[in-house]
């Protein structure tokens, strides 16, 4: 990560500052993804003479991977190539777990021929036929004209195909929500799971909210989830009559969960702990449109590069602002995305097609920054943030998942909880393997270094039963009469087979974002890996005496209340006051349980 990072902790940034990129992406369609056979056009010279200045004769060619397939037509396939295409097509959902996006009337090296009217209409009725015999559904999400040397109007389609769930296996994304107090996160989450507006005063986000206090002041102080739930057909689900959780998600083909995480700087400890432990793919910067960036937006920002979240942004409070007020807001955005320490190139978000064109660039590209400006109380683009995530792929590679899901077990313990009639319940997320009704797992380290026995009992995904727990995949696991004072938060629950080791005293390479002074030895820090939050002492700065803001080094540092599970390569935070710095873990000085017991005086 670039030191200048440090930017967005320490101070203001630099106006006007960032390379030349221009203004916003110009929408350029989706990319692509791989070939398994098909019908390939002769290539020609295609030239956007009669189209529109955001489409350009070529899309990107065909990758090997990923779940975008290209098709110039489907007229009338044989038994045998349309056995061919539907095997074609399962690779591509299983590609995208669960999702596809076909481009009709696309040559596989990109160029866009276009179809006629007639050969595109039997071209679509094949692909609904394919999607029929994989047990999927089809939804077209644009068409545009293109100019290919033709007299006739020829054009492209652009379809999604998304499988029905089976086994309860949907598409699950988790998106953290961030932004400062008052921006409107918890407004914004509730209007757009309970399909009501807000009625100016805050009305849609009471149902969010755990706490008396919250409710009382309208500030979020802990962590919540809500989940927005989309069919096959991309229709939300939450807004039938009488929608239960558990309903929502057995009638859900994707699934996306918000962590809405608290805006104060008074709780920034509970929105890195929401970063870091909850791996979510992706996460929502919320700006209110009539204060810009103020407040804890510039550090939320910062937290999202240094931990490598891709984000995007929504503008919130239109309703409440001139248009003049709007732009001047969108253009500070567009300028500290383009600083040095970001990198990243704005997209603004205006109509649909642009919204369907964001969230295939976003999951292409880390550096593509949707922009969208809507309301809650008037509803104002609010559409466009939905087709963006119901559209938006996922952002995990098919390939490095099942290379997890043949790890050994291991689930992160975020959250602990007594439930009555089931015993004591975990939840966390399933970093590596697979997880079954019924394991027998270790969990731990204890205080005095130990991992314990256990069964789980029962799981839950998304507050709907789950037999199988999948590597990547959040869920809560009951643990029967399990005594709930031996766990804690920052625990993990691992394959007796591993051999789990523990730490004290662990190295890491750091950056220092800010500290007003000088960072020495016997400085004490809150260090944020993963699910594991403690206090820990320098010990030793390597090749140094002392760091300033925006220096690297190798750091010493030691575990102050007990050790922990820590794995060489973990992503690293830390704090303390204003202090900040980011790094990895380099080494992990590993230590049995009596060494453990004797380091922290039992």
């Amino acid at each position: 990560m670039d030191s200048r990072v440090s930017e967005l902790f320490g101070g203001c940034c630099r106006p006007g500052g960032g390379p030349a990129m221009g203004g916003n992406l110009k929408a350029r369609g989706a990319g692509g993804s791989s070939s398994c056979g098909g019908p390939k056009g002769k290539k020609k010279n295609g030239r956007n003479r009669g189209g529109k200045a955001n489409n350009p004769p070529y899309l990107p060619p065909e990758a090997e991977d990923g779940n975008i397939e290209y098709k110039l037509k489907l007229v009338n396939p044989s038994q045998y190539r349309f056995e061919h295409l539907v095997t074609q097509m399962k690779w591509r959902l299983q590609e995208g777990r669960g999702e596809a996006v076909y481009q009709i009337g696309v040559e596989d090296n990109g160029l866009l021929v276009g179809l006629a009217e007639e050969e595109m209409r039997a071209s679509l009725k094949t692909l609904h036929r394919m999607a029929e015999k994989v047990g999927a559904d089809i939804t077209v999400l644009r068409e545009r004209e293109v100019d290919y040397d033709s007299d006739l109007p020829r054009k492209i389609t652009e379809v999604l195909v998304r499988k029905v769930p089976d086994n309860q296996q949907f598409l699950d994304l988790r998106v953290a929500v961030l932004g400062n107090v008052d921006s409107g996160k918890s407004t914004l989450l509730g209007v757009l799971t309970q399909g009501e507006l807000d009625n100016g005063r805050g009305r849609a986000r009471l149902n969010l909210f755990r706490h008396l206090h919250e409710i009382q002041s309208g500030r979020t102080s802990s962590i919540s989830f809500e989940i927005l739930g989309f069919n096959s057909k991309g229709e939300v689900v939450n807004y039938s009559d009488s929608r239960t959780a558990e309903e929502i998600c057995e009638s859900s083909s994707k699934m996306i969960t918000f962590i809405d995480l608290a805006g104060h700087h008074k709780y920034l400890h509970t929105t890195i702990f929401g970063l870091t432990s909850y791996c979510p793919d992706c996460a929502l910067l919320l700006v209110s449109a009539n204060t810009g960036i103020a407040g804890t937006t510039r550090e939320h920002l910062g937290l999202a590069l240094a931990l490598k979240v891709p984000f995007f942004i929504v503008v919130s409070k239109v309703d409440l602002c001139a248009k003049t007020t709007v732009e001047r807001t969108v253009r500070q955005l567009e300028r500290v995305l383009k600083q040095p320490g970001c990198h990243k190139v704005p997209m603004l978000v205006t109509s649909e097609d642009d919204a369907v064109t964001a969230a295939q660039q976003f999951a292409q590209s880390p550096n593509v920054t949707p922009i969208f400006t809507l309301s809650s109380v008037s509803g104002e683009s609010l559409d466009l943030l939905k087709v963006f995530l119901n559209i938006l792929p996922p952002l995990t590679n098919s390939k490095e998942q099942e290379e997890l899901m043949q790890q050994l077990t291991e689930f992160q313990v975020d959250e602990i909880y007594t439930v009555p009639e089931v015993g004591t319940v975990v939840g966390g997320t399933l970093s590596s393997g697979i997880c079954r009704e019924g394991d027998q797992l270790v969990v731990g380290p204890t205080d005095d270094g130990c991992f314990l026995e256990l069964r789980v009992c029962s799981i839950q995904r998304n507050r709907s039963a789950c037999r199988v727990l999948r590597a990547g995949q959040a869920a809560t696991l009951a643990l029967g009469d399990f005594d709930r004072s031996l766990l804690r938060k920052g625990m993990v629950m691992v394959s007796p087979e591993m051999n789990p080791t523990i730490c004290s005293v662990f190295e890491a390479e750091i950056v220092l974002l800010f500290h007003a002074t000088t960072f020495r030895r016997g400085f004490q820090v809150t260090v944020h890996v993963g699910n594991v939050r403690q206090t820990a002492v320098v010990e030793k700065i390597h090749a140094k005496d002392k760091l300033r803001t925006g220096e690297k080094a190798v750091v010493r540092f030691r575990f102050l209340k007990h050790p922990e599970y820590l794995k060489v390569g973990a992503k690293l935070l830390f704090r303390e006051g204003v202090t900040k710095g980011i790094g990895h873990v380099t080494d992990v000085q590993a230590i049995t349980a009596g060494e453990a017991q004797a380091s922290m005086g039992f």
